[in-house]
């Protein structure tokens, strides 16, 4: 069983979640088998490039690309540390130049983000986001109610608060509070343990800023040629995935955890209760600073849903909404202490994961991976699309199991995608962005996603077990892997992604 460490640690940064994975010390038969297995898919890409069918710097590539893979999956060492270690193994070995690892640095996504971290930073300092999920949660009458609005609330800071970390440390406080006001119900309880978690990793597809992996994909993408996305067309697509699969996980958390008498029993979330249990300010009227906040987000987030019209870039846009909420006058933090609060550690791995994946496509590595991974299925003539598309949102979903990080799984997933999409007659878009949706479900272990980690324990009492998880995991991993499948077939084809362009 992993052991999971809690810090005090600035809400905007990655939470201070000391996770022993699934694989990391116990399964040392495990890793070393694994180490073998990458030893001979590395030998025999040294191999295809003595016959001439992998250039050598894609070779190279390919190698460093196994070795990460391997780190990230195996060992204990720190995602950014092994991303960060296999970019500078990449400029060294000569597979990419080291401008190209310092260009990532300087990408609009990774500005992006940090601009909007500097934002939330601001809204969170107001306490605006506590409100608004209190004023929520206040109007619900029973459990069912209470889980619905609760899931609302969720799905509405995907676009307030980047990354399911971020959100996750928002939330803590407000189920903090409800623990404490709901203590007589502890069935009630245990569901909104499970329900925050799920619900802040399902929902993250809303927004273009719900996850790194998001940025990672659109990047990828464009280094291979193709079109990225923006905040209106990710919006446009995301959402509605965001929402249903939010209430259908809702629904199935409200029946498998309460008996239906708990579900009948009447209930009320009294706010002046609520208010005991949290040392933010819930009620009362918004003042000015809450006003303000309110007034800036409505007027980032418009803004970057029209980008079309106004043609100002998503990160300009970012950069000036954290220019006003810094300002002397106006604004309601300082620069300098928003920026501390920006999780650097998470942008530098962006950049290196990024400068990564580049380099698969642009080598011709992930080109050549990807056909030797999928090569059998041109047996299957007409069907040979269909199936791809169904083992990439298959392997996306269930890829939380070996590889903890979203980011990392996109990384390693979307170059090989990608580059094998063309020669399947699937469009490289759509499926790219089937699997990084797939990839939102990661809640089968505690150490599988890091808000699953900080709603297990809290002061030291158990909200839910690990069978408690296992449970949910069995009845919504199926769930959500149709629902994209659903969604890639028959929906975004119906909002200008589709899978098969050609029929």
């Amino acid at each position: 069983m992993k052991t999971v460490y809690y810090e005090s640690t600035p809400w905007t940064a990655e939470p201070a979640v000391k996770v022993r994975g699934p694989f990391h010390g116990a399964l040392r038969p495990a890793a070393l088998i694994s180490g073998c297995v990458a030893a001979a898919a590395m030998t025999a890409v040294s191999l295809q490039v003595g016959h001439g069918s992998l250039a050598p710097e894609a070779a190279v590539a390919l190698c460093i690309f196994i070795a990460a893979v391997w780190f990230w999956i195996f060992s204990a060492v720190e995602d950014t540390y092994v991303a960060l270690g296999a970019a500078v193994a990449l400029v060294v070995s000569g597979a990419m130049p080291t401008e190209s690892l310092f260009d990532a640095l300087g990408e609009e996504s990774v500005w992006l983000l940090m601009a909007a971290f500097v934002i939330a930073s601001a809204v969170a300092s107001t306490g605006l986001a506590a409100r608004g999920a209190a004023f929520v949660i206040t109007g619900a009458r029973s459990v069912r109610q209470l889980a619905h609005l609760a899931s609302l609330g969720l799905v509405v800071t995907a676009f307030a608060i980047p990354a399911t970390s971020g959100r996750a440390a928002l939330a803590l406080p407000i189920f903090l509070a409800l623990r404490a006001a709901l203590k007589d119900r502890p069935a009630v309880v245990k569901i909104l343990a499970i329900l925050f978690p799920t619900v802040i990793l399902l929902s993250a597809v809303a927004s273009f800023l719900g996850a790194g992996a998001h940025l990672i994909t659109s990047q990828v993408l464009q280094s291979a040629g193709h079109e990225g996305f923006d905040f209106a067309s990710w919006l446009l697509l995301g959402l509605p995935l965001a929402l249903v699969s939010s209430m259908l996980a809702t629904e199935l958390t409200v029946r498998l955890f309460t008996e239906r008498t708990d579900r009948e029993e009447p209930l009320r979330v009294d706010a002046a209760r609520l208010q005991q249990g949290s040392t933010t300010r819930l009620r009362g009227p918004l003042d000015l600073d809450e006003q303000r906040s309110l007034l800036l987000l409505g007027a980032v987030v418009a803004l970057w849903c029209t980008e079309p019209i106004h043609g100002l870039e998503p990160a300009l846009v970012a950069l000036i909404g954290a220019l006003v909420v810094c300002s002397p006058h106006y604004g309601s933090v300082k620069l300098g202490a928003a920026l501390k609060k920006v999780p650097w550690s998470m942008l530098i791995f962006m950049a290196a994961t990024l400068a990564l994946g580049a380099s698969l496509v642009t080598t011709g590595a992930a080109a050549w991976l990807a056909s030797s991974l999928f090569a059998p299925l041109a047996v299957l003539g007409a069907w040979k699309g269909p199936v791809f598309v169904v083992a990439v949102v298959v392997v996306s979903a269930g890829a939380h199991l070996v590889i903890q990080s979203r980011s990392a799984r996109s990384a390693v997933l979307i170059p090989v995608v990608v580059a094998s999409a063309g020669s399947m007659g699937v469009d490289p878009v759509a499926v790219a962005f089937a699997s990084t949706a797939a990839a939102g479900f990661c809640h089968t272990l505690t150490s599988s996603a890091k808000p699953v980690a900080m709603f297990a324990e809290t002061d030291d009492v158990a909200n839910y077990s690990p069978a408690d998880l296992l449970r949910l995991s069995a009845w919504l991993g199926p769930l959500s892997t149709a629902l994209v499948l659903f969604f890639s077939f028959w929906v975004w084809p119906v909002l200008g992604l589709p899978l098969f362009p050609s029929r």
